[in-house]
């Protein structure tokens, strides 16, 4: 076994423009060709990103879009490069599967933009699940706004609030304290069973806490997600004896297969410590599989310009970090799933090619790749047997 390591790091939403189909895909009927995370941002104020940009963030923007990213000029020292997605779609498990080698094979199914949004026998499946008369919601909408609107009626009804998004996703919010957490999970589960075959993508479990005026998503999210439809990086390095961590929420992206270890956390502070933690202890030929989602969750989907720079800017100072406790031999590489352009109209992710910024190799331009090669790469760096359809760039 190799004494290599390999420490992959998805920045959930941190898109860098230029995806050559970005027009197939809108944010409410606007088109998004010229959505740019990174750019953007970096227009709307310059960001200070020394370690990933003394790896390559500004060089893989300009290759990805053309764009100038104020504040990111650095001559690039690491692995870097741009990743276009094959798989039609935007969204968290389809980035993640083909970074992981399996792009996603089939449409997902999308609910309509229309209330209510779900057929008729869906929303009597879910009441019955849940054990109530009916539910809340059934529609398109934000999840902190359809919280606030319709959690008092939640309170006084016991019936669980679904919604959905541009995503193919259906998400079911209660109250943590009344409706119950464990509850929730279960009602989660079942309605994953009926959905999965129609290829919706993820159920997602959202409890708040709170009153009327004051109510709060808890850190107890939990996404049912879809299996992948093939053995993925993950799977294929536990197969060979590896240990695989996944750090955040790898694990429910990947139905948790292929994991050895959990490690899971309220904040992305948590995750940082995680992954700093496994960068001293993780074993010899070890795969670390990280995801960072606040970038999406807190900034990217509320269109909050200054929370997402600061979030960048913090996340930097977590990237130094883990370059220095790095060894000779380890291999860290920095990407992302899509993006979610907060300078963009709407509210959902953004079709953008992704940043491929690496450490381990010394300075190695890759150029324009696809997002399977990336973990192709990572396979080859650990000595694996190949995954998916991607060509390794080292």
């Amino acid at each position: 076994m190799t004494d290599r390591r390999a420490f992959l790091i998805v920045m959930d939403s941190v898109g860098i423009g230029g995806a050559p189909d970005a027009a197939g895909f809108f944010n409410d009927d606007r088109p998004d060709t010229g959505a740019n995370t990174v750019a953007h941002i970096a227009q709307t104020r310059p960001l200070a990103l020394p370690h990933l940009d003394a790896l390559g963030l500004g060089a893989a923007i300009r290759l990805a879009s053309g764009a100038v990213a104020p504040g990111l000029g650095a001559v690039p020292q690491g692995i870097w490069g741009a990743a276009t997605e094959v798989s039609r779609g935007k969204d968290t498990p389809s980035g993640h599967w083909e970074i992981a080698g399996v792009p996603v094979p089939w449409d997902w199914h999308y609910f309509p933009n229309t209330r209510p949004a779900f057929p008729a026998e869906w929303s009597e499946s879910i009441a019955r699940a849940a054990g109530t008369d009916g539910i809340l919601g059934n529609e398109h909408a934000s999840g902190t706004e359809i919280v606030a609107r319709l959690g008092a009626e939640h309170l006084r009804l016991g019936w669980p609030i679904c919604y959905t998004s541009a995503d193919s996703v259906l998400q079911i919010a209660v109250h943590e304290g009344v409706f119950g957490l464990e509850r929730l999970y279960r009602l989660c589960e079942d309605v994953a069973a009926m959905v999965h075959p129609m290829r919706v993508g993820r159920v997602i479990a959202r409890p708040f806490l709170g009153a009327e005026g004051s109510f709060a998503r808890t850190p107890n999210r939990r996404d049912y997600a879809i299996a992948p439809p093939g053995p993925t990086l993950l799977d294929i390095a536990q197969q060979a004896g590896r240990e695989t961590h996944a750090v955040g929420k790898i694990g429910d992206i990947f139905s948790h297969r292929g994991i050895s270890q959990l490690h899971k956390g309220k904040s992305d502070a948590d995750l940082a410590g995680h992954l700093l933690a496994l960068a001293d202890e993780a074993r010899p030929g070890s795969l670390t599989f990280a995801n960072f989602v606040e970038f999406d969750s807190l900034y990217g989907h509320r269109r909050d310009v200054a929370g997402y720079a600061a979030a960048l800017e913090w996340f930097d100072g977590v990237a130094g970090a883990l370059i220095a406790r790095l060894r000779p031999g380890d291999l860290a590489i920095f990407t992302a799933d899509h993006g979610n352009d907060p300078t963009w109209g709407g509210t959902d992710h953004t079709r953008e090619r992704v940043p491929v910024l690496g450490w381990g190799y010394g300075a190695r331009a890759v150029g324009k790749v696809g997002f399977a090669d990336i973990g192709a790469s990572v396979a080859v760096h650990l000595g694996l047997p190949a995954v998916g359809p991607g060509r390794s760039f080292l």
